[in-house]
């Protein structure tokens, strides 16, 4: 027997909701949607979340709350990440959140988010563990280990939001700024691998909206198509050549590009120079992109 669940991720720059009907290991999807609402601007530099951040997010809240009446959810659960654990004004969001949806967000901890994506990732994949799983977020990239369950976990401070408004503020930018930004996460990189034993695994997995990107771009394709890009093989030269091409890029130029994301250009290179630090420092040849990441884990809980 099937439940027809709500899952709700709201990071550092996207909230996400996945509408599921969930049985057993098998999960259909009903709806998914997501919104760049860039909830944690500025939060690395003011320790707060900024009130038009927090009334963007309740706009998408309210779109995601009419659905999931419609569609006759029995459960809903929303997850916040990063920019809502660290804000010294948490309570207002969380205040909100519960006006809209009459729930209260639960803040996890990097640790839980670890496990919730490791579950979603890797649910139906067709590799060879023990798995590296990272989930390269706008804040925080979560790095996770295991075969059939999480081994060991940490959560880093590097994310596309986050090292784009620390060290990448030319339109492209500079090469001092890039590589300021590579020492910065090389550091973060190798502070977690060792921390997850993250060298040793045999498949790297990685989620979310950065990594499904340049999957998009390295696979040459005219549309996003989600379908081509889940559980598909994506090289570390392919990797690098997007990397390349997206920081020498302005911001307009990379909102031409047909896979784009609007909300997404202005921090693509930072999130792909992350992925590509963690593809090389790993010592991976290849990365397995993965469309089904903390929401799929957050439906399964629900369901179980």
């Amino acid at each position: 027997m099937s439940a027809r669940v709500a899952a709700i991720d709201c990071g550092t720059n996207a909230i996400r909701l996945l509408i599921a009907d969930v049985a057993g290991d098998e999960l259909t999807d009903v709806s998914r949607r997501m919104e760049i609402v860039r909830l944690g601007e500025g939060v690395d530099r003011t320790g707060m979340l900024a009130p038009e951040a927090i009334e963007r997010t309740r706009k998408a809240l309210l779109g995601y709350a009419a659905e999931i009446a419609e569609l006759g959810v029995s459960r809903v659960r929303m997850c916040a990440t990063s920019a809502s654990r660290d804000a010294s004004n948490a309570q207002d969001f969380r205040d909100m959140v519960r006006g809209v949806l009459g729930i209260d967000p639960e803040v996890i901890t990097g640790v839980q988010e670890a496990q919730l994506s490791f579950d979603g990732a890797v649910r139906g994949l067709d590799a060879e563990g023990p798995y590296l799983v990272f989930d390269l977020g706008g804040g925080s990239t979560e790095f996770v280990t295991g075969t059939r369950g999480v081994e060991q976990s940490i959560s880093m401070d590097i994310g596309c939001v986050r090292m784009t408004e620390r060290h990448l503020h030319s339109d492209p930018p500079t090469a001092d700024e890039i590589a300021a930004a590579e020492a910065d996460v090389a550091k973060a990189v190798d502070t977690a691998l060792a921390a997850v034993s993250g060298r040793s695994a045999k498949t790297l997995v990685g989620l979310a909206g950065t990594v499904t990107t340049v999957a998009a771009l390295a696979h040459d394709l005219e549309v996003y198509d989600s379908a081509r890009i889940h559980h598909s093989r994506v090289d570390a030269a392919a990797v690098a050549r997007v990397t390349d091409e997206l920081l020498a890029m302005t911001v307009a130029e990379r909102l031409a590009l047909p896979v784009m994301h609007p909300g997404r250009a202005d921090v693509i290179g930072a999130g792909a120079l992350i992925m590509k630090s963690i593809i090389e420092r790993s010592g991976h040849d290849f990365v397995i992109a993965s469309e089904h990441d903390i929401l799929d884990g957050i439906a399964f809980g629900l369901a179980d």
